[in-house]
C-alpha cells in the first residue's frame, strides 16, 4: 500500500508539473534551460506527520525556499494533493540541479548551514514535522521542453 501511495504521488507530482509547463506556466524556465544547457530534476515528497502539515508548507515559505536558493538549488514548483488521505499531509517539489554531483553538494551545504539548523529546530518545537521524504532523480527527455 505504502509503494503504490508514493507512485502515486509521484505520477501525481510529474502530471501537475507537465500540465502546469503546458499551460505556460512554466515559460521562463524554458529559456534558463536553453541557457544552462541540460539540468538533472529532483522531485521529493514529503509525508508530513498527522496535522502537521501547515506548518511543513509554513517551513518552506517563510525559509527553505530561500536557504534553497542560497545554496544553488533551483525551486521549480510545490504542489499538494487536492484528492484525501494525501491531501492531509502531502507535500511534492521538484528542484533543479546543473547535475546530481552539483545537486549533492548542495544538499550538504544546505544541511551545514547553521541558519538552517535554526530554522529547522525552531520549526519543530512543537514536535516533529517529517514523517518520510522520498527522493527521485529525473533527467529531462531528448523531447521535453524544460532541460
Amino acid at each position: 500500500m505504502l509503494k503504490q501511495k508514493r507512485y502515486l504521488v509521484a505520477v501525481l507530482g510529474l502530471a501537475v508539473f507537465g500540465l502546469g509547463y503546458a499551460a505556460g506556466q512554466f515559460s521562463a524556465f524554458e529559456s534558463v534551460a536553453q541557457a544552462q544547457g541540460e539540468r538533472i530534476f529532483e522531485m521529493r515528497t514529503y509525508t508530513a506527520l498527522p496535522g502537521r502539515l501547515d506548518a511543513l508548507n509554513a517551513r518552506f515559505r517563510d525559509h527553505t525556499t530561500r536557504i534553497f536558493e542560497k545554496h544553488g538549488m533551483t525551486n521549480i514548483g510545490y504542489w499538494t494533493p487536492q484528492e484525501a488521505p494525501l491531501a492531509e499531509n502531502t507535500l511534492v517539489y521538484i528542484l533543479a540541479h546543473d547535475s546530481r554531483d552539483a545537486g549533492q553538494a548542495s544538499w550538504d551545504a544546505f544541511r551545514a548551514d547553521p541558519e538552517w539548523a535554526q530554522v529547522a529546530e525552531e520549526s519543530q518545537r512543537d514536535g516533529r514535522i517529517v514523517e518520510s521524504v522520498d527522493v527521485l532523480w529525473l533527467e529531462a527527455t531528448d523531447y521535453s521542453k524544460i532541460k
